[in-house]
């Protein structure tokens, strides 16, 4: 395998990280248990199958070769000295999950080896057991992360599919006879920019930060996670239209409303930006390496005290968003990143990480899973809570799954700001309760 340069936005998530907001994206499995050693055989499994995944073995290296059109990059290449034992750890028996998954998603990833870990957890009751995984942002996005996962569980029975030969490696050092074609084509990549540039900057004029969202980082983290039944949110979508993911955010939305209101803050006049991640991978196309993401920016109507109402702003929002495409809009400022020089990725990481709060209050991001059943060593999973970074200044993130007829939300929270992260998870499940009854279902 050989070595490649990271794709701008990869690079941008390598340079934003530091030791209070780390970069990192996880997925905590539980599964259950055929007996009270199941964790350790699943600890035994996933080292002995990490090393025969190559993706697994790439470690990020920094690029400072002088003239070169990729100075201040890095690479991801083949870790020679790779030993899966020092990314598989078994831990002592648990009995919240959560609480351990939270303590481990506050520590940053080693940045001189591969860029990921998985953590079992066996559970104190012998019947189950949890694993956690974590993976950098510049390793992989959501669909990446969850294809590397899938290489170390069970295998299941897929379509065989043709191997695609692998991309060639892109060279350090430019050739000389192309730089007439470099210069035109990084012309072309700057009045992209500066198209994109000023649709972000018209759309984010009235830019206004929820005091209630934001914090100072504390590197302490938190972590809850939610059950839905998803049989209840399609009674919601059929009964008022709009889409899935449509319910979803407007749970979120009454959700932040009884939890300000619960805590003593007050909800009137907040409307927090939420930034919602829209993948730009072609579903049948090839899978690179890497994050293909842009997003789309909404307001959510946490002052609105009609949950129909609230749901019919988010659908609203959301529509207006996909007609416009991902490509305009504030949340497609991800895509700046391909414009940016490898250069200033380095230099202006501290500063993009402050930006955050300046674009948006909250993620809101969806992660797909597969329909079919997942199991490692023959346990089956039971749940599966999807987990996003935390931009600097936010106190709270929330990723969504949907898994064999439920919706699984994955809370992470800044456990300094947010110290009663079981209240929202609490107020998750009533808004869905809230918004059936509303709908007369």
């Amino acid at each position: 395998m050989t070595s490649d340069l990271l794709a701008p936005l990869d690079l941008a998530f390598w340079n934003i990280e530091s030791d209070l907001n780390p970069m990192h994206l996880g997925a905590l499995g539980v599964f259950s248990a055929h007996s009270p050693t199941a964790g350790a055989h699943a600890a035994d499994l996933l080292a002995a199958r990490a090393a025969a995944v190559p993706g697994l073995r790439m470690r990020i290296r920094d690029v400072w070769q002088p003239l070169s059109l990729s100075f201040g990059s890095a690479t991801r290449e083949p870790d020679p000295d790779f030993d899966p034992l020092q990314h598989v750890r078994l831990h002592a028996p648990t009995a919240d999950f959560q609480e351990v998954a939270g303590r481990l998603m506050e520590r940053p990833l080693e940045r001189g080896r591969p860029p990921w870990e998985a953590h079992v957890l066996p559970g104190e009751d012998g019947v189950s057991f949890a694993v956690l995984f974590k993976f950098h942002h510049a390793l992989a996005d959501g669909l990446r992360a969850l294809t590397l996962a899938a290489a170390i569980l069970d295998p299941m029975d897929m379509p065989e599919r043709r191997p695609r030969p692998e991309e060639p490696a892109r060279g350090l050092l430019p050739d000389v006879r192309k730089l007439p074609g470099l210069l035109r084509g990084a012309l072309s990549d700057v009045g992209r920019a500066l198209d994109i540039g000023a649709s972000v900057a018209r759309s984010t004029l009235d830019v206004r930060s929820s005091a209630a969202l934001a914090s100072e980082p504390s590197g302490t983290r938190r972590t809850a996670g939610v059950v839905v039944d998803l049989d209840d949110v399609h009674r919601i979508r059929k009964t008022v239209g709009g889409t899935v993911n449509d319910v979803l955010i407007a749970v979120v939305a009454g959700a932040l409303r009884r939890w300000l209101d619960e805590r003593g803050d007050g909800s009137e006049g907040v409307a927090p930006r939420a930034l919602i991640p829209v993948s730009k991978r072609r579903p049948r196309g090839a899978q690179p390496q890497g994050n293909r993401l842009s997003g789309y920016l909404i307001r959510l109507p946490v002052d609105d005290p009609d949950p129909l109402a609230r749901l019919d702003s988010v659908r609203a929002a959301m529509d207006r968003n996909k007609d416009a495409g991902p490509n305009r809009g504030a949340g497609a400022v991800a895509l700046l990143a391909d414009h940016v020089p490898a250069l200033g990725h380095r230099l202006g990481g501290p500063f993009a990480a402050q930006a955050a709060r300046l674009w948006f209050d909250i993620l809101v991001t969806s992660v797909p899973l597969p329909g079919i059943g997942l199991k490692l060593g023959g346990n089956p999973v039971t749940a599966v809570f999807p987990y996003a970074p935390l931009a600097g200044g936010q106190s709270l993130a929330v990723a969504v799954s949907t898994f064999r007829g439920h919706v699984h939300y994955g809370l992470v929270a800044d456990a300094a700001a947010v110290p009663d992260l079981d209240l929202f998870a609490r107020a998750l499940t009533e808004e869905v309760e809230t918004l059936i009854t509303a709908c007369g279902s």
